[in-house]
């Protein structure tokens, strides 16, 4: 029987391609070409950086619905009544 060590947090800053990829579930190439229609990416010096509040904020907006990447902080409880409160909005305005 395997045990099941403790993951690592995911962290609020994301550096370089392959951790915003790692991020987003998706392959670099992607990752790269949602940059270059409007993902929130930052240049540093040689590096790029994200921050991944940046990013769900911009997954949500894109999309049209309410969209994060969860990790072991995220409060699922709260993400769910957003989701709820999304689908109720779109019933009565249907």
């Amino acid at each position: 029987m395997a045990v099941k060590g403790k993951q690592k947090p995911q962290p609020q800053t994301l550096i370089g391609w392959r951790q915003i990829s790692e991020f987003l579930g998706e392959p670099t190439s992607v990752v790269q070409r949602w940059n270059r229609h409007g993902m929130p990416v930052h240049r540093r010096g040689r590096n790029v950086t994200a921050a991944a509040k940046e990013l769900n904020t911009w997954l949500s907006r894109e999309s049209g619905k309410p969209l994060e990447v969860v990790s072991e902080e995220t409060d699922l409880a709260s993400e769910l009544k957003r989701g709820l409160a999304f689908i109720r909005h779109k019933k009565l305005n249907h």
